[in-house]
């Protein structure tokens, strides 16, 4: 007897402990076509729908098959009939009875697929034959249905659905048995068909209902095993960033999230400042120099109206310079935005507010 490989058994995918980004989870939609989506929940939705056709046309349907079988009867007596007229007859019949389950099937199908989809998705990646599951791979097989949560909820879930659909079942039946009896025998066989009929509808109603319940049950487990199956490791999100940098937009995004973020900590920005630039009323704006990281000072807060003239409060208040100088003020709030390093053109102006403020301490230590 050969030893099993324990490798079968062990993680699939270790160190995938990061959630998965919005990039991973829009490609795998758009360009791969991967959704969390329950098949169990299509079927048993095209199911629901189907019944519900049943029901409604059960009358229309029995008027149907008298129709078929007084026709065939009244017809088949005759003693010339044309070889064509009881295929083509038969075949007009099964179209009209089966045509509007086939319609009522594939509109359930479709709408159950856009639900869970949210709209219609195009990939072609899906119908790519994939050679590499020719060879089974029994490990992952095993660990799939027999060692793990999907595995234990698809065994629940047959059993539950055995038991569940036999007991709804024996509950119509045996209540409905001694009226189908007595039925056979005053009300003749037309009742008693009718009788079953109806105790068949009930039957199916309350299943469909309990199967689509359970599809939808399945449902969330196939999204929780989807975002487990798609986590990434801390290598694929270093790799990833690194690949939306040159992304125009995402690094848009990003530079839109940074500035948010540093116009939220304007107080401390305000603080740790070297100066506030105002017009002096309208208009402030915060330089910081950090010249180990940059080569120029980088505007770390601006303010209008209100929001300068709180800017100026805390800058007083942490003893931080304000200088005041209208065009320079009134342009760096305009051509610049919070975090940006200033712009070439301000250097000469920006670099005689930082030889006025080195002035203004000296003048206040020898104070």
């Amino acid at each position: 007897m050969s030893a099993i490989d324990l490798q079968w058994f062990s993680a699939e995918e270790e160190g995938k402990t990061e959630e998965p980004s919005e990039y991973k989870l829009r490609k795998a939609r758009n360009e791969e076509g991967r959704v969390p989506k329950s098949q169990e929940l299509n079927s048993n939705i095209i199911f629901f729908f189907l019944t519900i056709m049943l029901i409604v046309l059960a009358p229309w349907m029995e008027r149907k098959f008298e129709e078929i079988l007084t026709y065939f009867f009244m017809n088949v007596t005759e003693p010339r009939v044309d070889s064509g007229k009881f295929p083509l007859a038969a075949l007009r019949y099964f179209l009209m009875l089966v045509l509007p389950f086939c319609v009522a099937g594939a509109v359930a199908g479709v709408v159950g697929n856009l639900v869970q989809n949210n709209g219609f998705i195009f990939a072609t990646k899906l119908i790519i034959p994939k050679f590499d599951h020719i060879v089974p791979h029994f490990g992952k097989y095993f660990k799939r249905t027999l060692f793990s949560f999907e595995g234990a909820f698809n065994v629940v879930k047959s059993l539950l659905k055995v038991v569940v659909l036999a007991f709804i079942g024996y509950l119509l039946i045996s209540s409905s048995l001694e009226t189908l009896l007595a039925l056979l025998d005053t009300g003749g066989p037309r009742l008693a068909m009718r009788q079953i009929g109806s105790m068949a509808g009930r039957i199916l109603i309350l299943a469909s209902v309990f199967l689509v319940a359970v599809g939808i049950a399945d449902y969330f487990v196939q999204r929780r095993q989807f975002k487990e199956n798609m986590k990434m490791t801390k290598q694929e999100v270093k790799e990833e960033f690194k690949e939306l940098e040159g992304d125009p937009d995402v690094k848009s995004r990003l530079e839109s999230a940074q500035r948010e973020m540093l116009q939220q900590n304007m107080p401390r920005a305000v603080r740790e400042a070297d100066v506030v630039i105002t017009n002096p009323t309208h208009f402030a704006v915060a330089l910081q120099w950090k010249q180990e990281r940059n080569d120029a000072p980088q505007v770390t807060a601006k303010g209008e109206d209100l929001t300068a003239q709180n800017m100026k409060r805390i800058a007083r208040e942490a003893d931080v310079p304000i200088v005041e100088n209208r065009p320079l003020a009134r342009g760096l709030y305009t051509d610049t935005q919070v975090g940006d390093i200033i712009p070439t053109a301000y250097i000469r102006a920006i670099a005689t507010v930082y030889a006025q403020i080195g002035y203004m301490d000296k003048k206040r230590k020898k104070v």
